[in-house]
């Protein structure tokens, strides 16, 4: 497979999951009290936002990158 032909692939798979997720989501374990050998903790979920326009170029640019590379061949 063509470096091209892989890189428009992984592009397009990029870009449908920008556009499904919306963001990245991931949990932190912060400590709220710490007294003594007393420790509490809190889950914190924080989202890290992936504009739709991100998957769009991703998908664009994969689809562009599959189109040169079949009028080349």
């Amino acid at each position: 497979m063509k470096t091209n032909t892989l890189l428009a692939i992984i592009l397009i798979a990029l870009g449908i999951v920008a556009f499904v997720y919306q963001g990245i989501t991931y949990t932190t374990n912060e400590k709220v009290v710490h007294i003594g050998p007393l420790e509490v903790t809190a889950e914190k979920t924080r989202t890290i936002p992936v504009p739709p326009i991100v998957g769009a170029l991703a998908l664009a640019g994969g689809i562009m990158l599959l189109a040169v590379g079949r009028k080349k061949a």
